[in-house]
């Protein structure tokens, strides 16, 4: 059995649980870094308090202490409070996700009642100064601290340090997904370093054990039943069980109730591995708990919102680039014969085509060559993608790498035939190809940029392109929306993917 299950540059001190096992309940890197952002709020907080206090105040230097000092000492206080009371520093949550963020905001709404709430029950008069100003920079501030950390973090991560060990536990299939994965998104922070399965063999059934079998490199080191133990011993900070027919109900509580005293945390994947988000709610019936999974909404006030965010932003996109796009189509009429606007049929939502306007990239002609290239074909499944595509201009060939020649597709979104966030629009005779899965993209509308765009555009396998779609038609929602939008600046400047 392989012993000091934590690997890399940040080893941890161990422990010992009541029956002396050895446990490690958090890696030093852990400890460090939630110190590092409980200073960097405190520090923030206090720093933006002190601000308008001095501003304010010295306009009523006299009436300090009492009309001002007290009130600023107080909000301070409360914010780091409801920051404590929320565990927006628990280590599970710092750098995953947008559960770091949801927290914090929680953690701020929640200042900002009890302090409206005290200021009413005071009577006082220079309460709206911290609800309205304050708190707001606070938010600010606090939460573009939280983003530079998680920058420093995510670097950390992809070079291969500050990782959460990770036991995997369940059938080969599934834990070598889980594997494929984590492996692919380092910044999510996690590595498995162990896998547990039925019989303590691999896919290629040799017996597990420190020189036995491999999971995509990973040892197998024991049965399902052993998770408990090796965890105790080695010190994994997550448990990660996968589908298996092994866990039943009572076995997975048996497994819960032996991690209790290791700080090991237990993540289990559901048998819907593609359904997350908001459309999972935890509910107990009966004294049973049960998981249960909401439609997917396709309409509604929601969709509503969505509408007028998309107008509201294209307008306001269009208004910003204009000078830009007025540059892109001069010099693209400049480059090679040709109009500067490229016109293309695509279908949408309900499979409904509409024309689809773009920045030309191509020489005059270039769709009815394709036919000639397609021996040549580089892309996934039923698109057409060429990495070195003779059709393409010396001005296109840069268009496309940092997505400009898309920017005339907010015309699309403002007339309401795309959306800023969605699947990428087929062409008509892709959509004809598709089974009765893949048309589940057509229930929305696509997309100027999706979770295709952020994730590796014309570098993803046709299989992930079209999970990613199905994903984002499944989850959608105006939160996840938001992240794409931010995410897609990020994947532009890269470019990675992008020919």
């Amino acid at each position: 059995m392989r012993q000091g299950g934590i690997v890399g540059p940040f080893p941890s001190a161990r422990g010992r649980l009541a029956d002396g096992a050895i446990s490690q309940p958090a890696t030093d890197w852990e400890q460090r870094y939630r110190r590092t952002v409980i200073i960097s709020d405190t520090v923030a907080t206090a720093c933006v308090v002190g601000a308008i206090g001095d501003f304010f105040g010295a306009r009523d230097a006299a009436n300090w202490h009492e009309k001002w000092g007290i009130l600023a000492f107080g909000t301070q206080l409360l914010v780091l409070g409801a920051l404590a009371v929320s565990r927006a520093w628990a280590p599970a949550v710092l750098g995953q996700g947008a559960e770091e963020f949801r927290r914090l905001g929680r953690s701020l709404f929640t200042a900002t009642v009890v302090l409206a709430l005290g200021g009413i029950a005071l009577t006082s008069r220079n309460i709206k100064l911290w609800i309205f100003v304050a708190i707001p920079a606070i938010a600010l501030v606090t939460m573009t601290e939280r983003y530079l950390l998680r920058l420093w973090l995510h670097k950390q991560r992809n070079e291969g340090r500050c990782l959460r060990p990770v036991l995997a536990a369940g059938s080969p299939a599934t834990v070598r997904d889980l594997i494929n994965r984590t492996r692919k998104f380092p910044h999510l922070g996690w590595r498995v370093e162990a896998v547990c399965t039925t019989d303590g063999r691999g896919i290629d059934g040799e017996q597990g054990g420190l020189d036995g079998d491999q999971l995509d490199g990973v040892p197998v080191i024991g049965l399902l039943e052993d998770v408990a133990k090796h965890v105790r011993h080695d010190g994994y900070r997550v448990v990660a069980v996968t589908p298996d027919p092994h866990w039943s109900p009572h076995r997975l509580q048996r497994l819960a109730w032996n991690l209790e005293g290791s700080d090991a945390e237990m993540i289990v994947a559901p048998v819907l591995m593609e359904v997350a988000g908001p459309r999972l709610h935890v509910d107990a019936v009966l004294g049973i708990p049960l998981l249960r999974v909401s439609m997917p909404t396709f309409s509604g006030g929601r969709r509503a919102i969505k509408g007028v965010v998309d107008r509201l932003g294209a307008t306001i996109l269009l208004v910003v680039l204009a000078p830009l796009m007025l540059l892109v189509g001069l010099l693209v009429l400049m480059d090679s014969r040709g109009g500067a606007i490229y016109r293309q049929r695509r279908v949408g939502k309900d499979g409904r085509e509409f024309t689809i306007v773009k920045f030309r990239t191509m020489v005059t002609g270039a769709h009815g060559a394709r036919a000639d290239l397609a021996d040549r074909n580089e892309g996934a499944g039923l698109l057409f993608k060429l990495r070195r595509d003779p059709r393409v201009t010396r001005v296109g060939a840069v268009l496309r790498r940092y997505s400009l020649d898309e920017l005339p597709q907010l015309f699309n979104v403002l007339t309401g035939s795309m959306s800023l966030v969605g699947p990428r629009p087929p062409l008509p005779e892709e959509s004809a190809a598709y089974g009765p899965d893949i048309r589940r993209r057509l229930l929305v509308k696509p997309g100027l940029t999706g979770l295709w765009q952020i994730s590796g555009r014309s570098d993803l396998s046709w299989e992930e392109a079209v999970r990613l779609d199905l994903r984002y038609v499944e989850d959608w929602s105006l939160a996840l929306d938001t992240v794409i939008l931010w995410k897609t600046l990020r994947a532009v400047l890269h470019g990675q993917g992008a020919y």
